[in-house]
This record gives structure tokens, C-alpha cells and sequence, in this order.
């Protein structure tokens, strides 16, 4: 897809010195382990040269510390004390070029962290991993395409009243539920408008954008495309949304659970293969099935209307599903959103239309032929985006490899709890979901290697330490004065 801005994306280095001759810094970011983008400013001779040399030197401590720059407790192998936090090497990918919405507009540019001596993508950058993945799916004759949506919650604050609130009694930017509000829109008109067109001048076009259920809550989803870029996109709006916010008194959170009683904010993902030789997308019927009521040979009723290489991503996913949980839902809070009764997902299932399942099923006769593809409903806001496709992915790569057979029944809602079926229940907690991923033989090592899941599981494991050596407010109000 062409950048909606009609930059023209370099692609050599003579093309990328005439992008650059008005400039005299650009901005570069990698991503972290969290999501977070790790970056700088540099100035252009600089950023030249590095683009010459394959790249530049980048402190590897990112990939040792936590969310809030506090290094693990237990070292892991990429940077440690005994290595002294060496670099790692920042490959710039002139393909991601992009112009900052902001004053000033800066060139932009995103990294993917190598090993400096093989010269082999580090196993934990989230580009990196997606980028391994991503070449599977093309050794299939295959190229990926995705979307994503985010809910999330906006607050009246900025940094220095969370922090003197101790991010507590906060104000919403807009009292009341209004889901898909005309109304709600008005009372931060430029705030809302503001974010709409930052990302679209970002080259993050948005196909839909409006107020969701909860106090002062958004949902942008973002256009369909091939998932590298939706990936970077994905990660993006964030920054977008936060620096907009910042701009006008706003603060946006993309956590996924703000409050017990209230519903959580989701990050659905949407997942299709096209084929590279005819790009058509591989997981729709032909229009003679479509004819003649669907497919003959599906598994079940819901599956009529997917093809059968459809059938067999789907049951990689719903297989690998429980393994893979941390990459979909990588913090504590995550898995407060993943409760009964809140549209949320619990149990490994699917279901066509159905927004209590899983994996929903989109497909005729509600959606096109070739807009037939999967919605993956566990990920909450606080999703990272390349991790959470690239696990999707290769569970469902490892499904069409395997012509996995899907033998699980379509999930069927009742609210009479004698007809409710028994399905395998998804983690409940990050502890829990990092177990699963870390045992001997599971489906998360075969597809997304070992050296990915033993470095992600030890940053989780660490996260969910110091969780529980919280005291929290809860506690203290439950058992202060009657214990």
C-alpha cells in the first residue's frame, strides 16, 4: 500500500539522500521487548553512514530492563553485567520511512536489532521475530495480511497529576458510557480530530474512529494491510495517540483493564493469506461453493464459508492458542480483561460471528468473499503488535504445514448453564501463561523457537515477581484493621 502522505519511500541510497536534503536531524526508534519504542535523534551525516554500514551501535540494555528501565533480577543472555550491556547492532529499514505529524516534522525511521558478530536477527526483537515468521509464510507462496483495533481509555492528566494523583481518582475525558457517540466527539473535538489526522499524516490510515463503550473511551481501527507494516503501524498509534494526548492535555492508556467493574479495552487483531502468484486471499471459498451453500468437505457449519487451508490455520491457532498467550497478552493486567461477562474471551474457541469466542470466524454471507479472514479476539490494548501476529501466524502456518485436522466444535452461547459446553479454559494469569509457554514440547517453542520463548518467559516471569511482592490498596483495605 502507498504511504496515504505520498512521501516516496527511498529505496537506495542516492533516493534516500534526495528524501533527506531538506533535513538536518531524523528520528529513529527500535522496539523493546514491552512494546516500547526505544530511539533518538540523529544528525544526518550521522544517519548516512550508519545506512552505508549496515547500521549503527545501540546499547543492548534495552533487551535487559524492564518496562520502567529496572534491570531484570535474573540477567538473561542478550545483555548482561558479565557482557558490560554491550551494543547490539540497529539495522535502519529505509522501507518504514515515515514523517512525524509533530513540530517539528522529523524524518522517521524504524530498527530491527541484529547480533553484531552473526549478523543474525536477535531472537526477542519484535521486528525481527515477525520478520522470521514472515518469511515462512512466503516460502509457502504466501504473504500475510492483517488489522487491528484498538480500545482505549482518555484521561484530563498529564504525566505530573498521575504522578501526584499516585494514578489514582482520575478524570475522564468524558463522564458516562456512549459507545459510538455523534455527541461525545464534541467536547474534545480537537483532541479526537487532532488524532485522526496525525495518524493518517503518519502514514497510519485509520478505516474507522469513535467513541466505544466506558468514560472517555476511543476505538481506532486501523486499515487493513500486509501485516509488516500493519505491525509497525500498530505499534505506532500508540505513540501517535500519547504524543497527541500531550499536545492537548489528554492521556491516553492503552492498558487493558483501568477498572475491575468496568469492560476491559481490546486489541483485536484480523488475519488473512493471500496467495503471492494470483493475490487472492487463500482462506475464501470460490464464489460456485459460495453458490451451492459452501464448502462440501468443513468440518463443521461455521466452516462452510472458509476455505480448507482457512480450516487448517484455524486449528494451529486454537492449538498453539494457550502456548502462545504471553505474546497476545504480555502483562498482569491483561488477564483481568479476560473474564465472563465482558465480551471477553476465555476459553479456547471459535465461532462464526460470534463476539464471545475466541477466534470469530468473518466470513459470507455478513463479509465479501475476499474479505473472508479471522479475527483474533483474545489481545487486549496492551497487545504488542509484531509479537502477537507473528505467534498467530506461525501456529497457523503450522496448521496448513500439518493439514491439522479441526475436530474442536464451533462454541455456542447459552445463558442456560446446563447447555454451556466444556471447553479448555485460557490462562488466567501472566504466571500461569508463562508456565504454559515455557513447558518442555510446547507449541509456542516448536514454531517461535527456543532462544525467543526462554529470553520472553524470563521477562514475564520477572514482571510477575514484582507483582507479587506488591502491596496493594486492596490489601490493605481488606485486612489493615480486621485481620
Amino acid at each position: 500500500m502507498a504511504p496515504a502522505s505520498g512521501i516516496v519511500v527511498p529505496t537506495n541510497f542516492k533516493e534516500l539522500e534526495e528524501a533527506l536534503k531538506g533535513d538536518e536531524t531524523v528520528q529513529l526508534a527500535g522496539i523493546d521487548v514491552d512494546g516500547v519504542l526505544r530511539g533518538k535523534i540523529m544528525i544526518k551525516h550521522k544517519f548516512l553512514s550508519a545506512v552505508k554500514d549496515g547500521g549503527f551501535g545501540f546499547c543492548s540494555v534495552i533487551f535487559g530492563w524492564d518496562i520502567h528501565d529496572r534491570t531484570y533480577t535474573k540477567e538473561l543472555a542478550i545483555s548482561n553485567l558479565a557482557n558490560g550491556y554491550k551494543d547490539v547492532l540497529a539495522r535502519i529499514d529505509l522501507s518504514s520511512y515515515r514523517r512525524t505529524p509533530f513540530v517539528p516534522s522529523l524524518p522517521f525511521f524504524l530498527c530491527t536489532f541484529i547480533d553484531p558478530e552473526s549478523k543474525d536477527v536477535l531472537d526477542v526483537c519484535p521486528r525481527g521475530l515477525l520478520e522470521k515468521v514472515n518469511g515462512e509464510i512466503k516460502r509457502e507462496g504466501l504473504e500475510a495480511y492483517a488489522g487491528a483495533e484498538y480500545e482505549y481509555f482518555n484521561y484530563q492528566e498529564t504525566p505530573t497529576s498521575l504522578a501526584a494523583k499516585n494514578f489514582a481518582n482520575l478524570t475522564p475525558l468524558t463522564p458516562g458510557m456512549h459507545g459510538y457517540s455523534l455527541l461525545r466527539p464534541h467536547l474534545h473535538s480537537k483532541y479526537f480530530h487532532s488524532l485522526y489526522g496525525n495518524a493518517t499524516s503518519f502514514d497510519i490510515p485509520l478505516e474507522g474512529h469513535h467513541t466505544e463503550t466506558g468514560p472517555g473511551v476511543y476505538e481506532s481501527a486501523l486499515v487493513y494491510q500486509e501485516v509488516g507494516r500493519m505491525a509497525d503501524n500498530a505499534t505506532l498509534f500508540k505513540w501517535v495517540a500519547k504524543v497527541t494526548g500531550l499536545e492537548n492535555g489528554v492521556m491516553p492508556t492503552f492498558m487493558a483493564k483501568p477498572y475491575g467493574d468496568q469492560p476491559g479495552c481490546s486489541g483485536h487483531v484480523h488475519i488473512s493469506l493471500r496467495s503471492l502468484e494470483t493475490n487472492k486471499n487463500i482462506f475464501a471459498i470460490t464464489q460456485a461453493e459460495l453458490d451451492a451453500g459452501g464448502r462440501e468437505d468443513a468440518a463443521f457449519e461455521d466452516t462452510k464459508r472458509i476455505s480448507k487451508e482457512a480450516e487448517w490455520f484455524l486449528a494451529g491457532v486454537l492449538k498453539g492458542l494457550p502456548s502462545i498467550m504471553p505474546c497476545l497478552v504480555p502483562t498482569v493486567n491483561g488477564y483481568k480483561r479476560l473474564v465472563e461477562s465482558y465480551w471477553a474471551p476465555v476459553n479456547v474457541s471459535y465461532a462464526y460471528e460470534n463476539r464471545v469466542a475466541s477466534v470469530r470466524i468473518i466470513s459470507p454471507p455478513l463479509a465479501g468473499l475476499e474479505s473472508t479472514r479471522l479475527e483474533v479476539r483474545v489481545p487486549g490494548a496492551d497487545m504488542l503488535p509484531h509479537y502477537t501476529f507473528a505467534a498467530v501466524l506461525a501456529c497457523g502456518l503450522y496448521g496448513i504445514r500439518n493439514k491439522l485436522p479441526l475436530t474442536l466444535p464451533p462454541l455456542r452461547t447459552s445463558s442456560d448453564p446446563s447447555k454451556q459446553q466444556v471447553l479448555e479454559r485460557l490462562p488466567k494469569s501472566l504466571f500461569e501463561a508463562a508456565a504454559k509457554m515455557k513447558e518442555e514440547g510446547s507449541l509456542a517453542r516448536e514454531v517461535l523457537g527456543d532462544g525467543f520463548v526462554d529470553h520472553f518467559v524470563a521477562t514475564r516471569e520477572n514482571e510477575w515477581e514484582l507483582f507479587s511482592q506488591t502491596v496493594t490498596s486492596w490489601e490493605t483495605s481488606r485486612y489493615f484493621e480486621l485481620a
